[in-house]
């Protein structure tokens, strides 16, 4: 069980992904999505990390906050290309 705070480092190692500052900002970049596209929805989840957001979202514990964090992060640009 997780007891420290969560925080958007933390979510991408729990996701499996690099945690790394400059992987994360890459990671954002890369990856953004429609307005209309919610995060949990986002085609390039593993089926686990897909239900690691949703599960947490739903939850309204402690990550839901990153998660929220997370999603404006990638919803910033409404999916334009940059």
């Amino acid at each position: 069980m997780f007891d420290g705070h969560p925080t958007l480092e933390l979510l991408f190692e729990q996701l499996g992904l690099d945690s790394s500052e400059a992987a994360i900002e890459t990671f954002i970049a890369d990856h953004q999505l429609d307005q209309n596209m919610p995060l949990h929805k986002a085609p390039f989840w593993s089926q686990s990390q897909h239900d690691f957001i949703i599960s947490h979202w739903k939850k309204d514990d402690d990550w839901a906050i990153v998660v929220d964090e997370l999603n404006a992060l990638l919803h910033q640009n409404d999916g334009e290309q940059v």
